[in-house]
Order: C-alpha cells, then structure tokens, then sequence
C-alpha cells in the first residue's frame, strides 16, 4: 500500500522537510556524533578484527562471526557515512542518485547483516553452553563457514527488495539516503518484524535458556549433572549480551517509529516530533562504534590485544613481528572452541 505522507517521507524537492535556517546548532551536534562515531568505528573495528587475527586464544568459531560483525559495522564508517557528513555540510545531497542509492543499500546491508550477525553469536553461544557435548560437531571449521556464508546470504536477500519498491530515498532532516518508512505500509511492517523483532526473539531465548543454565551452575541445582563453565565462558556471553542490549536499546525506538508510521501513517505520522526522529536515526548510527568497546572493557584478551597493538603502531616493525610470530603459533596449535580469557578455573555441578 502507497502512502503519502509529507511530514515523514521527504524527498529532496520538498523544502519544506529541511531544516530551519535556525538549526546550525543541531546540524553542528549531528556532525559531531557522526565524525566521533566514524573515527571510534574505524580504530575500534580495525583493533578487532586485528585482535581475532592475531591472538590464538581468540580465533575460535564464535569469533568468526565477531569479525564478521565488526566488518558489517566497519563499511559504513567507509562509505555511507562520510557521505551523510558531506551532506550535513553542504545542507544538501549533492552526490547524485547512484550515490545515494549505493549508500542506501550499504547502509542497509550493514543494519540487517549486524543483526543477523549478533542472532548468529547468541545461537553459537548457546550451542557452546547448553548443548556442549555437541558444540565440535555443529561447529566444525565447515559447518562455521556454511553458517556464515548463510548469514549474509540472507542478508542480501533481505536488503535486494528495496530496489524494487524504491524505499531508497534521501530524506533531509537526516542528511541520509536511507530506507524510507512510508513508501509501502506492508513492506515497512514485514522490514521491521522479519529484521528487528523476530531476530531479538530468538536471541532473546538463546541468553535465556544460557542465564537459567548459569544460574543452575552457581546455585548447583542439579548435582547429579556434569555441566562445566568456565569463568570465561561466563564473561564471554556477558560481553556477546552486553553488544545484543545496546543494539536492541539503538535500534528499538527508530523501529518502533517506523512500525507505528506503517500502522496508521494519517494518525501518528504528523505527530512524531522531527527532533524524536532525527535522535533515533543517529542513536542507530551510533551503535556501530559501541561494539568494540565493550569487547574491550568486558574481554581480558581483547583488551590485552587492544593495548599491544596500539603501543606497536609506535614501533611499526615490532607489530609486524609479533603478527607473523602469531600467525606462526596459530597453525601450530588448535584453539579451545570457546576460550576468550586466561582465566581457566572451571566450576562444576
């Protein structure tokens, strides 16, 4: 179904969606978050990728698809970003169309392979945890390739109808060529329940069934049962929970705006302040810095790696070192699936 809808599907000959004169500040403020956010991207998403490469203890199938988030968050930062802060300049898109649409499906490929990629951590992570005496099987180095192959398959399939329905558009009040919420109400819902609600559901159950099967360890509820956790473990789903809230806290209310639009678009949409609007577009951008952070402020090795290879951008020579030296002890010794920390005492019930 086609609306049309001024107040929320602007497009760039409506003038009277732009901005006020009035709000240098504003635009001001959203560059600011925008060039934070690209600059923490970048170095934080590099420190990552860089970490799982070259600590063996990190290189596991878990982490596979760490580094594959990372990598859906680190292209926008490349690409659809620096393109949305020329427009704050400018006040303006003055790319062209094939920019704008290019943005737009990255921007897109990113949001949905981000989520997708967080859903993929929280069934591995529950597969480690509550079904152990399969894990080496259902994660063997094939199947972790087939899952993540899978994973971006869908993403692609999921991001290719908006070519069709020409939901790419520019909308001013967000410097941005980004999905646009009213082009048809059905797309809209599908997009949100088939890319945000169903996805935070199953993560949901897969941190779940692991917070009841820790609490059981902690409180041994079942003696005669021989589960194992390390601290580690404990830590490491602490931190993959910690990445699926501030998603979920990002993203929620951009969402839940656009499912409220695509439900009555006469009713809600002229109601939905610009400022609201414009706050939780730049709260989902923010969100793809905010991941490499919290591996290093929850994740000993992650934060060890961090320390090295930012003190070795001194000495150039030594990082290349240490990474051969890495890469070296890497084929000599096959990793623990799951081991993110030195911390190697375990708990028994």
């Amino acid at each position: 179904m086609d609306l049309e809808v001024k107040d929320v599907n602007c497009s760039r000959n409506e003038s009277g969606c732009q901005l006020s004169d009035s709000s240098g500040g504003v635009s001001t403020a959203l560059a600011s978050v925008l060039i934070f956010t690209i600059v923490v991207d970048i170095l934080g998403n590099v420190l990552v990728i860089m970490s799982v490469y070259r600590n063996k203890k990190l290189r596991n199938a878990g982490n596979i698809f760490v580094v594959s988030l990372s990598v859906a968050d680190l292209v926008v930062a490349l690409y659809p970003y620096p393109l949305v802060l020329t427009a704050i300049f400018h006040n303006d898109w003055t790319m062209g169309d094939l920019h704008c649409q290019a943005s737009g499906f990255i921007m897109g490929i990113s949001v949905i392979g981000s989520i997708f990629n967080i859903t993929a951590i929280a069934i591995n992570r529950y597969c480690y945890i509550c079904h152990s005496l399969h894990y080496d099987r259902l994660y063997s180095v094939r199947n972790t390739c087939c899952y993540l192959g899978l994973t971006w398959l869908l993403t692609a399939i999921a991001t290719v109808p908006n070519f069709f329905v020409g939901s790419l558009q520019y909308d001013p009040r967000i410097y941005s060529c980004t999905f646009a919420q009213t082009v048809s109400s059905y797309y809209t819902i599908s997009v949100v329940v088939i890319h945000f609600l169903i996805p935070l559901l199953v993560v949901s159950y897969c941190y779940m069934r692991i917070w009841v099967l820790v609490i059981k360890v902690k409180h041994r509820v079942k003696p005669e049962q021989r589960t194992r956790l390390k601290p580690s473990d404990v830590r490491n789903f602490l931190t993959m929970f910690m990445v699926f809230v501030l998603f979920a806290v990002c993203w929620a209310p951009l969402n839940l705006i656009g499912l409220a639009v695509a439900i009555n678009p006469v009713k809600v949409a002229p109601n939905i302040p610009e400022w609201l609007f414009v706050t939780s577009y730049f709260m989902a951008y923010f969100n793809s810095c905010l991941n490499a952070i919290i591996y290093g402020l929850l994740n000993q090795n992650f934060r060890k790696e961090y320390k090295t290879i930012l003190l070795a951008l001194c000495v150039p020579r030594l990082l290349i070192m240490e990474t051969s030296r890495c890469a070296t002890e890497g084929l000599k010794s096959k990793p623990s699936p799951a081991v993110t920390n030195n911390n190697v005492a375990e708990i028994n019930v």
